[in-house]
């Protein structure tokens, strides 16, 4: 698609072909130099373990663009370190934290037509991903591995942006302790999609996971993290380790506490005690800050400050948060890589 035919204002989270992605391939214990190409298939063997055994992460970030007319990435470094730990959960290569940045960087620069202009609420979303390739059959490493990045310009991942929408809980689990669940691997968001289809299914916007081991706990709100606003003002999140480490949700608390001076807290959240909350919301590179306006469980609805304004403080988080991202604040030191 061609930047001229794209209608910045009413962009969704949907697949856009841009011109270039970054490929890189591990072999023989290293790295190559990698690439820029204008190709968006991959020729890989049949016998890829990312195909058969789930032996593959991905990453998300944004790139924006700033009041001047130049393009910022928030904390890549935080996506490279994340990569690297789901990396290491199952079995592949690191890949170093500065070749991953100047991979992110070049597809900026590559496609930099496709960064949407400031004021438009839209960003470039860079999807960097690794899997193994290679022939194998059986269960074990690959010996070869394919890292590549690519963008895609992107509006509101929930429609209606900041808006509030309703989560229902579902008894499914997305991960168990000591499983996949802090590593980004697709087979999380398998695990996923029915959930996820039966809570459209019935009117919401997507589910709410509890803890697997007792199901009495909120871990994650769909493909995103939870957050919570205590009646005086705390910054509640979960503490699990088998939650998704997200960067918004780790940004959000050290904002919170260093922008807004509130208590942060990162805790067990009961789904019994959701009343203890003013406001909640969901969180994440894709959602940014989505607000809740109610979560239903076991046939009861709770609502929090309301379904259909957003409340002050998440207002705020959210405004603090996008004005760093998109340069109008300033930001904390080493949060902000410059691409131009």
């Amino acid at each position: 698609m061609n930047k001229t035919e794209i209608n910045w204002q009413e962009l969704g989270f949907g697949y856009i072909k841009t011109d270039y992605r970054y490929i890189s391939t591990w072999k023989n214990g290293v790295w190559d130099e990698g690439e820029l190409v204008e190709d968006n298939f991959l020729r890989i063997s049949e016998a890829s373990t990312g195909l058969h055994y789930g032996q593959q992460c991905f990453e998300g970030l944004k790139a924006y663009r700033t009041k001047d007319g130049s393009i910022q990435l928030f904390r890549p470094d935080e996506n490279a370190k994340r990569m690297q730990k789901s990396c290491k959960k199952i079995m592949m290569p690191e890949m170093p934290v500065d070749k991953f940045i100047d991979a992110c960087i070049q597809v900026v620069k590559a496609n930099e037509h496709f960064v949407p202009p400031y004021g438009t609420g839209a960003s470039l979303y860079l999807r960097p991903f690794m899997f193994g390739t290679g022939h194998k059959v059986g269960v074990s490493p690959a010996p070869e591995y394919i890292f590549c990045v690519f963008c895609v310009p992107v509006g509101a991942y929930f429609k209606g942006g900041m808006k509030p929408v309703n989560f229902i809980t579902t008894d499914y689990d997305r991960a168990a302790p000591m499983g996949t669940g802090a590593a980004k691997v697709g087979g999380n968001y398998a695990a996923s999609l029915q959930a996820h289809q039966e809570a459209v299914d019935a009117g919401f916007a997507d589910c709410i996971y509890l803890d697997a081991a007792t199901h009495t706990k909120i871990e994650e709100v769909g493909a995103a993290n939870f957050f919570g606003i205590t009646k005086d003002d705390v910054f509640v999140t979960p503490k699990s380790p088998s939650i998704l480490p997200s960067i918004t949700k780790y940004s959000l608390l050290y904002l919170a506490k260093n922008y807004m001076n509130m208590k942060a807290e990162e805790r067990d959240v009961e789904i019994d005690n959701i009343d203890e909350f003013k406001e909640a919301g969901a969180c994440g590179t894709a959602a940014v800050i989505t607000p809740i306006g109610a979560i239903s469980h076991n046939g009861i609805k709770h609502v929090f400050h309301s379904e259909t304004e957003v409340g002050p403080v998440t207002k705020k988080l959210y405004d603090i948060l996008t004005g760093i991202q998109l340069g109008d604040i300033e930001a904390p030191e080493g949060w902000i890589y410059k691409v131009k």
